[in-house]
């Protein structure tokens, strides 16, 4: 009688570690499974959003160079009128994340800033020049340098700006979306993302 107890507790027991041993087989092989399709998702999210505007500035250069002890002056200037399209770029296969599937947790440890791009078509109008203070390469050089700050900080103050923000904050908010859907968790750094408000809240504080 107790050789058939001690048989049947044995037989209790090796069914319950196998029925546990398969449980968390099943669990891990299904966390793997969602692991999986979360890194798909993320590739599918990591891609080029590009964000096109148009531009104008009218600039008025001039120099002058003095001679025989300052007594003559040669002035030369001349109106820039400048057409530019910009482009603001985000390359979302630059975002830098690992997947912790232990704590179910999608780490995000970077987000690209994102790339102005200026193509700027330049016309010269009225020019004026000395024969002693002509127009020089480096003029040039310089009216173009001027001419792109100018358009930069243009652009930065501008809805193009606020339309490629917009745009990059919708791309992540797909992953919020997904890790939520799922039962994971989003972090940005040490951050915890729990809505999407957060993430406007992240982009604007990084």
């Amino acid at each position: 009688m107790r050789n058939f107890l001690l048989g049947i507790l044995i037989a209790a027991v090796a069914i319950l570690g196998y029925l546990y041993i398969k449980n968390s087989f099943y669990s891990h092989q299904s966390e793997i499974k969602v692991s999986e399709m979360i890194s798909n998702q993320m590739q599918q999210v990591g891609k080029l959003i590009v964000t096109e505007g148009h531009f104008s500035e009218v600039i008025t250069y001039k120099d002058a160079k003095k001679f025989y002890l300052d007594i003559l002056t040669a002035e030369k200037k001349v109106i820039v009128v400048v057409n530019a399209k910009a482009t603001i770029a985000y390359d979302l296969s630059d975002v830098i994340y690992t997947i912790d599937t232990d704590t179910k947790t999608i780490l995000v440890t970077h987000i690209p800033a994102p790339e102005i791009n200026i193509y700027p078509d330049i016309k010269y109008h009225d020019l004026e020049q000395n024969y002693f203070n002509e127009f020089t390469t480096e003029d040039h050089n310089l009216i173009r340098k001027k001419v792109l700050t100018q358009l930069h900080s243009k652009i930065q103050e501008s809805s193009l700006s606020t339309n490629a923000s917009n745009r990059l904050i919708s791309e992540l908010h797909k992953i919020f979306i997904l890790t939520n859907t799922l039962d994971w968790k989003l972090t940005y750094k040490e951050t915890p993302i729990q809505s999407l408000q957060d993430i406007e809240t992240i982009l604007l504080r990084k």
